[in-house]
C-alpha cells in the first residue's frame, strides 16, 4: 500500500456542499492538507508543465496519520442465531462453479467460526470439497477428488453431532460432459459443541480482516437442513435456511426463502446477473428468467468501498469559482493530490461555457494495470517529476474494467470509493516518444488550461452531475465542451446531451472515442458503474454468453450503437478503430 493516499466521498460539490476526504497514512507524523486549483496536469517539461495554483479559502490543516487497510474480496454475510444449528444432524449444501479450484482452501458456506472452534465450514480446494471444523489441518476432511474448473457441482457436508461423524460429498451436475464421478468421504472429527452465530457465503470470518479464504467462482442455492439430503439433493429433513440468489439481482440483498427469513447482504459487489446451474439458453436476460440466473460470481479481488474513516471535510464556500481542484496531502517527503470538482449552485450558472469532466470514463479506467511499466518508463516518470505511482506496482486498490480478475473473468464493476491512481495530476499512461503520454484526467487539463489562458470563463460539471440533473442542468449554457475521451455513458447522460442539442444547444465533441460503451448505475449503490463488454467493439475482455445484461439496471450492456444510439446520432462522427496513439 502507498504510504500516503486517499479518496473523496463524492467527486463534485456546489457551494454549501460538503466533501469528506478519506485518508490513509502509514507515516509516523501528522500530515498536512491544503487546497490547489488544478489548471494543467501535464508534467512534460516541453509543454505547459504542471500548474497547481494555491487557493485562498479555509481548507484542511494538520491531521494525525492513521493507516487504513483495504480488504479485497467479495462475500455474503448473514446474521443468524446460534440456535439455527442446534440440531442433532446438520447438512450444509450449495451448488458451485469453481474457477480456481486448484487454489485453496476457499470457504463456500460457513456457519459460525471454524477457526475459533465454534463453527463448521464447507470449502473447496485442491483435494475437492471439504469440511472444516477447526483452524488446523486435523480438523478438515476432503473428498480427495479435485474439482474441474468451470463445471457445476453440488457439494454438501452432513454433521452428526451425536455420533461425532461427518460426511462430505461432491456431485457433478453434468457428469457425462467430462466423465466426472461423484466423490465422498467420511471421518470422525472433534466437533464444536454448538456452532456460533452467523453465516458467510464465499468466505470465512477472520480476526483482523472482515473475511478470509475467499472463493473464486459462482455459487448458487446455499442451504442449511436439519437432517440429510436425498440422492437428488432435496432435503430429507426440515429446511432451516435457503437463500435464493436469483432474487434482487440488481442489489446486494440476500433473501432467505426458508422459515426463518435470515436475510443478509453481499459485500464488495460480486457479479450478479450471471448464468446459473439451471440456465437453458432460452433466455438471455436475467429479468425474464431469474431462476436461471440464481448464481453470484465471487472474486477474491472485488472491492466496492474501502470504508475508511474520514480524515477531514471541506464545505465549499459561497462564491468559490467552479473548476477543477485538488486536496494536496504532504507528509515526510510524500505527497498525493485527490482531485475533485467545484460545480455551480443548482440553477445558478456563472458562465456561458460548460466543461464536462468525463468521470465515468475515468472510473472505467480507474487503476488500469497495463503491464507497460518498464525501466525506460520509470526513468521518464522520475525525470519529469510525474506522479510516481502506477497500478502495475499497486494492485491493492482493485482494478479497472479493462483488467481481469484472478480467475480470468472480466472486471465489470468499478467504484470511485477507493484511491484512483490513474486520476492524479501528472499521471502518465504511456512512455510516448513524441508526446506527453497522457490520457483521461490529466489530458483533459489541456482544455481547462487553454480556456484560462484565453480568458474564457467556464463552469464545470461531471458526468454524474449531468446524469442526475438531466438536460435542464445544461440548458443555461451557450456551449458545452466534452473532454478528450468521453467514452462511457449511461442512458441519463445521453438523454441529457441529446435533449440539450435538440433544444438548440451547441455541443463541442473534443474526443476521439466518445459515446461508445453503455454503462449502468444503481442509486442504491452510489459510486459504482458497471460495464458488460457484450457482442462487439474493441474489448479487453468479452462477457460470457448469456451475461450481456447489466445487473445494476437490467439493461443490455455493450456498445451504444447496439442500443440504437450510435455516437453519430449525437456528435455526427463515431469511433471505429484505433492505432498507436501517435
Amino acid at each position: 500500500m502507498l504510504a500516503l493516499t486517499g479518496y473523496v466521498d463524492r467527486l463534485s460539490a456546489a457551494p454549501g456542499g460538503t466533501l469528506a476526504f478519506k485518508i490513509s497514512s502509514t507515516l509516523g507524523e501528522d500530515y498536512a492538507a491544503d487546497l490547489v486549483r488544478i489548471r494543467c496536469a501535464d508534467p512534460n517539461p516541453a509543454g505547459p508543465g504542471l500548474k497547481l495554483l494555491p487557493v485562498d479559502v479555509p481548507f484542511g490543516g494538520r491531521f494525525p496519520s492513521r493507516a487504513q487497510p483495504v480488504h479485497l474480496g467479495s462475500y455474503g454475510r448473514i446474521d443468524t442465531p446460534a440456535e439455527l444449528a442446534d440440531v442433532p444432524v446438520l447438512t450444509l449444501s450449495t451448488v458451485v462453479w469453481p474457477t480456481l479450484p486448484e487454489r485453496g482452501p476457499q470457504a463456500v458456506l460457513t456457519l459460525g467460526d471454524p477457526d475459533a472452534g465454534t463453527g463448521v465450514g464447507l470449502e473447496i480446494g485442491p483435494h475437492g470439497a471439504a469440511l472444516r471444523v477447526s483452524a488446523d489441518g486435523s480438523g478438515t476432511v476432503a473428498t480427495g477428488e479435485p474439482l474441474v474448473a468451470r463445471n457445476w457441482y453440488r457439494i454438501e457436508a452432513t454433521i452428526d453431532a451425536r455420533a461425532g461423524t461427518v460426511r462430505v460429498a461432491q456431485v457433478p451436475l453434468d457428469p457425462v460432459r467430462l466423465g466426472l464421478q461423484p466423490a465422498s468421504a467420511r471421518a470422525n472429527l472433534r466437533l464444536p459443541e454448538r456452532p456460533g452465530p452467523g453465516v458467510m457465503l464465499a468466505a470465512a470470518p477472520g480476526d483482523e480482516a472482515p473475511a478470509i479464504r475467499h472463493y473464486d467462482g459462482k455459487l448458487e442455492a446455499p442451504m442449511l437442513v436439519a437432517g440429510t439430503l436425498d440422492a437428488d439433493g432435496a432435503p430429507a429433513g426440515g429446511v432451516l435456511a435457503a437463500w435464493d440468489l436469483g432474487r434482487g439481482i440488481d442489489g446486494i440483498r440476500i433473501e432467505d426463502v426458508g422459515p426463518g427469513g435470515y436475510h443478509g447482504e453481499l459485500v464488495n459487489l460480486p457479479t450478479r446477473g450471471v448464468t446459473g446451474a439451471r440456465w437453458t439458453g432460452r433466455e438471455m436476460c436475467w429479468r425474464h428468467a431469474p431462476d436461471e440466473y440464481a448464481a453470484v460470481h465471487f472474486h477474491s479481488d472485488d472491492l466496492y468501498d474501502c470504508g475508511w474513516e474520514t480524515g477531514f471535510t471541506f464545505t465549499v464556500p459561497e462564491g468559490m469559482p467552479s473548476g477543477v481542484y485538488g486536496a494536496r496531502l504532504r507528509c515526510a517527503g510524500h505527497e498525493d493530490i485527490i482531485p475533485f470538482y467545484v460545480i455551480p449552485a443548482p440553477g445558478r450558472p456563472t458562465a456561458k461555457v460548460l466543461f464536462i469532466g468525463s468521470t465515468y470514463t475515468f472510473q472505467a479506467y480507474a487503476n488500469h494495470q497495463r503491464g507497460n511499466l518498464d525501466d525506460a518508463f520509470r526513468a521518464r516518470i522520475r525525470e519529469w517529476g510525474a506522479y510516481p505511482h502506477n497500478p502495475d506496482d499497486h494492485p491493492d486498490y482493485a482494478h479497472s474494467t479493462y483488467n481481469r480478475h484472478p480467475d480470468g473473468s472480466g472486471v465489470a464493476l468499478s467504484s470511485r470509493l477507493r484511491p484512483i491512481l490513474t486520476m492524479r495530476p501528472g499521471f502518465l499512461t504511456f512512455n510516448d516518444a513524441r508526446g506527453s503520454g497522457l490520457r483521461h484526467f490529466p489530458a483533459d487539463s489541456h482544455v481547462t488550461d487553454w480556456l484560462e489562458a484565453k480568458g474564457i470563463a467556464y463552469d464545470v460539471l461531471t458526468d454524474e452531475d449531468i446524469d442526475e440533473g438531466g438536460a435542464e442542468i445544461l440548458r443555461p449554457y451557450s456551449v458545452v465542451l466534452t473532454g478528450s475521451h468521453p467514452e462511457y455513458h449511461t442512458p441519463g447522460t445521453l438523454d441529457a446531451l441529446e435533449g440539450y442539442t435538440r433544444g438548440g444547444g451547441r455541443l463541442c465533441y473534443l474526443g476521439g472515442n466518445g459515446f461508445y460503451w453503455r454503462i449502468a448505475r444503481n442509486p442504491d449503490l452510489p459510486g459504482v458503474i458497471e460495464v458488460r463488454r457484450a457482442e462487439t467493439g474493441i474489448r479487453a475482455w468479452a462477457a460470457e454468453t448469456g451475461e450481456y445484461y447489466n445487473q445494476l439496471d437490467g439493461g443490455l450492456g455493450g456498445l451504444w450503437r447496439r442500443n440504437a444510439r450510435p455516437p453519430q446520432r449525437l456528435a455526427g462522427v463515431g469511433f471505429s478503430s484505433q492505432g498507436l496513439f501517435e
